[in-house]
């Protein structure tokens, strides 16, 4: 099986190298670019199957090379990883809302860096239909009929709880941020801001049950629903 491509757009030598171990480890391809400009140029010409970008580059900066990826039709549908310092968190989700499937924080361990980049992979080769019943553990989630059940029991939920529970199940293991999710917030509800949405994942999580652990908060930038449990 050829191996899978990615590059890596990354100016600090010894991060690069660390991901190009594991890289090779995990039996992945990777070309390393050190800036921002050179980096977009080899994705134009390389189209990888993943790009890991980091956020604070020389030249032009990671949104930047997100938002051009973003905006061209050759480009799009590649999937990006982003790499941010702990303290760049609004970076971090102006890059999940251009379009980043992921992001990780520095310092971090290079097999989580790979067990995401995996999932990301898995997730772009799976169809883009979106299913009418949905499995998560004991819970059956029908999108025609707009209804959670649980061990044959349904779970009451508003349209806006439901709305944001599709969103999640439906992109499982990617990072949503708050503005993302408000998308699926119905107008009948009152105070529709981004922190609005943590009410609603706090009424999800309570009418879900106790033992209900599939939504994960990410601190500062949003929720993920667990690719598996």
């Amino acid at each position: 099986m050829e191996k899978k491509r990615i590059l890596l757009i990354e100016d600090e030598e010894d991060i690069a190298a660390l991901i190009k171990l594991q890289a090779d480890i995990a039996g992945f391809k990777l070309h390393v670019e050190v800036d921002g400009l050179n980096g977009y140029r080899t994705v134009e010409r390389e189209k990888p199957d993943l790009v890991i970008l980091d956020v604070m580059l020389p030249g032009q900066n990671g949104l930047d090379v997100c938002r051009k990826m973003k905006s061209n039709p050759d480009l799009k549908n590649i999937p990006v990883l982003m790499i941010s310092a702990k303290d760049e968190e609004i970076d971090v989700i102006l890059g999940l809302e251009l379009g980043a499937d992921d992001y990780v924080t520095k310092p971090f361990s290079p097999k989580i860096l790979f067990s995401r980049v995996k999932a990301i992979l898995r997730r772009h080769q799976e169809p883009t239909v979106v299913p009418q019943v949905m499995n998560f553990g004991k819970f059956i989630m029908e999108v025609d009929k707009y209804q959670v059940k649980k061990d044959d029991s349904r779970v009451t939920l508003t349209l806006s709880e439901f709305g944001i529970l599709r969103r999640l199940v439906t992109n499982r293991g990617k990072v949503l941020t708050r503005n993302q999710l408000l998308d699926d917030v119905q107008n009948d509800d009152a105070f529709i801001v981004d922190r609005n949405i943590d009410v609603h994942i706090a009424a999800l999580r309570k009418k879900l049950g106790p033992n209900f652990h599939w939504i994960e908060t990410v601190r500062g930038v949003g929720y993920r629903f667990k690719d598996e449990e």
